[in-house]
């Protein structure tokens, strides 16, 4: 593919790159929506798939992934909630480089003050056994609610995530993604802008791969430089933050993953054995990035044990 070919295909599916996702039945659940914080003149808002107003359920926060730079809340995948019994809540916050890594984590913060206050009376959840799942970043920010979300979820699901957060991976250029057609300085900037964005997609993912291209990525989205303020990021890294009130959590990750390394949750594994936090480590040979390269049957049975989990610790 010429390097014309490639950013073309970038542009218009950028999103879909690193979040695969899974249509629903054929009947789909109905799906509300709803501002849940609006700031700097930015909506950001959340999907509340599934609620019933005849049914109380249990629900479970979605975040997604993007490298917390594009995605949206429409990119919640079916195996979720594969059997209609809970809502599936999917948050937006805000994106990088427009909104740095502390309003992002509020962000997630005040969706979560949203869902206790508002979930009961206006989606008839109820919020005592909160579950968070997310994907690639969305799974570092599902590890984050660990610690950094009050009352605390009472299980989390981070798939391809990462609980590091500082590394030569995020912090040095990608020779996966030096593979790829360079992206230069002025085009990376420039589909980006200066207003806070809570969804983004398309463009956004030329300046996701500038940062890879040029280990600027954590930079970028933090606004802090790794290398000389590392001290910096320990109250973002889920990894330094583990302690035994930690929820019990599912680690899914493939052994190939070129994007986010195996390593960050074999580390996190290793955080819950020392700490003694119920946990399941789901190692996925040869997988990619976010299961990619796994057939659909073996990607159903993988979420289903996780799910299996997770509900034999919340009931």
């Amino acid at each position: 593919m010429n390097r014309h070919d490639f950013l073309k295909t970038l542009a218009a599916g950028a999103a879909s790159l690193l979040v695969p996702r899974w249509t629903w039945s054929e009947q789909p659940p109905e799906v509300k929506t709803f501002t849940y914080k609006t700031v700097g003149g930015c909506e950001i808002k959340l999907d509340a798939i599934g609620a019933d107003p005849n049914v109380r359920k249990p629900a479970i926060v979605f975040i997604h992934g993007g490298a917390l730079i594009l995605g949206s809340r429409k990119d919640a995948p079916k195996w979720l909630n594969r059997q209609g019994d809970h809502v599936v809540i999917s948050i937006d916050y805000r994106l990088a480089p427009e909104t740095k890594l502390p309003a992002i984590i509020e962000d997630v913060h005040d969706a979560f003050i949203w869902i206790h206050k508002q979930g009961p009376k206006t989606l008839n959840i109820s919020t005592r056994n909160l579950v968070v799942a997310g994907e690639s970043a969305g799974g570092y920010l599902a590890l984050m609610t660990g610690f950094c979300v009050k009352p605390r979820p009472k299980a989390l699901i981070s798939v391809s995530g990462y609980g590091g957060g500082v590394g030569p991976w995020c912090s040095r250029p990608s020779a996966y993604h030096m593979q790829k057609p360079r992206v230069s300085k002025e085009e990376a900037y420039a589909s980006v802008g200066t207003k806070c964005v809570s969804e983004g997609g398309g463009q956004r993912g030329k300046f996701y791969l500038y940062t890879r291209q040029n280990g600027i990525s954590l930079q970028e989205v933090a606004g802090h430089n790794p290398d000389t303020e590392a001290k910096w990021f320990e109250s973002y890294c889920p990894l330094q933050n583990v302690s035994r009130r930690y929820p019990p959590t599912v680690l899914i990750h493939g052994t190939a993953d070129t994007d986010v390394p195996y390593a960050e949750s074999d580390a996190m594994d290793k955080a819950l054995t020392h700490f003694k936090v119920p946990h399941k480590f789901i190692s996925v040979p040869g997988a990619g990035h976010v299961l990619e390269g796994v057939a659909d049957d073996e990607k159903a049975r993988i979420f289903d044990e996780a799910l299996a989990f997770v509900k034999g610790r919340v009931g």
